[in-house]
């Protein structure tokens, strides 16, 4: 046994090496600790979907063969490696290129099936692809996939070759902001608060054996008033005589569904894709104890279990609540039925070497962890969407996560000067709509055609379907500073029809249209409220920004800025924000519900972040950050 070990370990070791040897991270630029750490073998090694395990799975990441084409092109001859899941444009792919939206990324790589799947269905996974994806196996079409956010897959089954490698082939399109597809803060001119656009795969490609029947997916919801959890649980090959069988597993705190427990606290089989677990002694989440049940879901035929998936959930509840404040009442953000005052960090989610893709899952679980170590409660994910393994940080760890919709528009800012692309045809004249924050109901939407109202739609409703499964979810924002605003009413309609069990805070920053549950405003530097709607939630949805340049971990040297201005010193930073908290305090005491700091990180250029862009120097003394924000949450937090 030990000289297998010690062969395998050796097999290990020179794979690596040869991964290596082809592969380098590209540029000059500042890189994370994490950098590293990557394993050009198989980076991003953890299993990618937390809240769905099954034992049996194979990690695609690693080099494949790329290449740029025109985007008419049919074929290509490679051009190189590549290191998936990182982004085209990213350092750590190895490439660091631009793709325009005339051109085409392609992939390649080959692959061989365990023979130990034999008689499986086998299914291929792809974490997020930005944008469009076209794939094929051994040189039959599997199909494609529009979206840049949420997880996707194929049954390859029938396009195996019964030996052999088999052959992969992906092709990539993506025109970031000169077209009208939700993209967030991707821009083909980075500028400002605008970064490097990010094409292609940048999430974990995988594949995993199944049976004929087998569990597809499951939503569930969680009743703690009743005491018990809902499931509707999509499911396929199921025969007579089968049973879908969902049991609730005693958890803990840090609780992982990749280390199931054993004790059965409930149990139900599922009728019609419905089952209710009775909950005895609930056991509720919350930032300061976040209790993750474990959950199974198997299917049973004749006693046999022929499918099951590991998976967690929690008992939480996300309501509104009303709270005294100087003898009023008003209308508060509520988590377990008592209304808690939210304050977090406006968290873009960019690394320096992996632009949209964590350097390594240790890297991605460092920003949530700190977030929590500073005393904040929440996160405002700000308009991108986390793999599945963030999300389960934030569950395990205890932080509260509003998630907003990646935006389609931004006002045309630089689009109206030469050097800076061109948009496809009408899409700059859709986008130029009046944002107003200093009146509630003025301002006005963009004039989106119905062919970009549609695919919003499909993908808003992706990632909501993709992310309602965590517990740490509580908010959904739809728009951001009338961003690509259209229709608000009916996109807040859509939104609470996929999940009635959350708020949902309808367009951060103004152009408020009283559709939702909150009205949130953003007031740059000071905290701010100038307007108050006394039937909502009342919250200040960004503020701050102090900008410091910190020495040797910036971007690009020169051109540096903050909301704020930019400070000479660490002190000068934390004091600010100390006066800025009293500040806050004061709005809090007539009916601010919730409060978002600008920023987690630098990012790029803009230098408002608590920790550089390369995440090695935390601008702020942590211990004071810590004090001031566990001193408004105490004060004004659960009323």
């Amino acid at each position: 046994m030990k000289r297998i070990t010690i062969i395998l370990s050796f097999a290990l070791a020179l794979a690596w090496s040869a991964a290596a040897q082809q592969w380098a991270p590209a540029g000059d630029r500042i890189r994370t600790p994490w950098a590293e750490k990557v394993d050009p073998s198989c980076p991003l090694p953890e299993y990618p979907r937390p809240q769905m395990v099954r034992a049996d799975w194979q990690n695609l990441n690693g080099l494949w063969d790329y290449a740029i084409t025109p985007a008419s092109a049919d074929a290509f001859k490679a051009e190189g490696k590549i290191l998936v899941p990182f982004p085209v444009e990213s350092s750590l792919s190895g490439v660091a290129r631009t793709v325009s939206k005339d051109q085409s990324l392609w992939y390649e790589r080959s692959f061989t099936v365990p023979a130990k799947w034999k008689g499986k269905d086998v299914i291929l996974h792809f974490g997020a692809v930005d944008w469009h994806a076209e794939v094929w196996l051994n040189g039959v079409r599997l199909g494609e996939h529009k979206g840049g956010y949420v997880p996707f897959s194929f049954n390859i089954t029938s396009a195996l070759k019964k030996k052999g490698p088999q052959v992969l082939r992906i092709k990539v399109i993506d025109p970031t902001d000169l077209s009208w597809i939700p993209r967030g803060k991707q821009v083909t001119a980075p500028r400002g608060i605008w970064y490097t656009p990010v094409t292609g795969i940048w999430q974990t490609v995988w594949m995993e054996p199944v049976a004929k029947a087998r569990i597809e997916d499951y939503d569930v919801v969680s009743d703690i008033d009743a005491g018990t959890l809902t499931l509707d649980i999509q499911s396929s090959g199921i025969q007579p005589g089968d049973r879908v069988v969902a049991e609730l597993i005693e958890g803990g705190v840090g609780y992982s569904a990749e280390k199931p427990g054993s004790k059965v606290l409930a149990s139900a089989d599922a009728v019609g894709g419905k089952a209710v677990l009775k909950v005895a002694e609930v056991q509720t989440w919350s930032p300061d104890r976040p209790y993750l049940y474990g959950l199974r879901l198997s299917v049973v035929r004749k006693g046999k279990v022929v499918d099951a998936v590991d998976a967690y959930t929690a008992m939480r509840k996300i309501s509104r609540e009303t709270f005294m404040a100087d003898g009023r009442k008003y209308h508060g953000l509520g988590l377990n039925g008592k209304a808690l005052f939210q304050i977090g960090p406006l968290d873009q989610g960019w690394w320096p070497d992996g632009l949209y893709t964590a350097p390594t899952d240790e890297a991605l679980r460092f920003d949530v962890a700190k977030t929590r170590e500073w005393g904040f409660n929440m996160i405002r994910k700000h308009i991108k969407v986390e793999p599945a393994r963030w999300f389960y940080w934030c569950d395990a760890i205890g932080i509260i996560v509003w998630q907003d919709m990646p935006c389609i528009g931004d006002h045309s800012y630089f689009r109206h000067h030469k050097g800076y692309g061109e948009r496809t045809p009408g899409s700059e004249k859709a986008m130029r709509n009046k944002w107003n924050t200093d009146a509630p109901h003025t301002g006005t939407e963009c004039d989106v055609p119905q062919e970009w109202k549609d695919n919003y739609y499909r993908e808003w409703g992706d990632i909501i379907r993709f992310t309602r499964k965590f517990p740490c979810v509580a908010v959904w924002v739809p728009f951001n500073e009338a961003w690509g605003q259209f229709d608000t009413k009916e996109a807040v309609e859509f939104t609470r029809k996929l999940d009635p069990t959350r708020l949902i805070n309808e367009a951060s920053g103004g152009n408020y249209r009283a559709a939702g549950d909150i009205l949130d405003l953003h007031h740059y530097p000071t905290p701010a409220m100038h307007y108050y709607d006394i039937d909502k939630i009342n919250v200040l949805g960004e503020f701050g920004g102090i900008g410091y340049p910190e020495p040797g971990h910036l971007w690009q040297q020169g051109s540096n800025w903050g909301y704020n201005g930019v400070k000479k010193n660490h002190e000068e930073v934390i004091s600010i924000y100390e006066d800025f908290i009293k500040m806050l305090e004061v709005f809090a005491r007539t009916g601010c519900a919730a409060a978002v700091y600008t920023q987690t990180t630098d990012v790029e250029i803009e230098v408002n972040g608590i920790m550089t862009y390369d995440r090695k120097v935390i601008k702020m003394d942590e211990a004071r950050l810590r004090k001031a924000n566990e001193h408004v949450i105490r004060t004004f937090g659960t009323y």
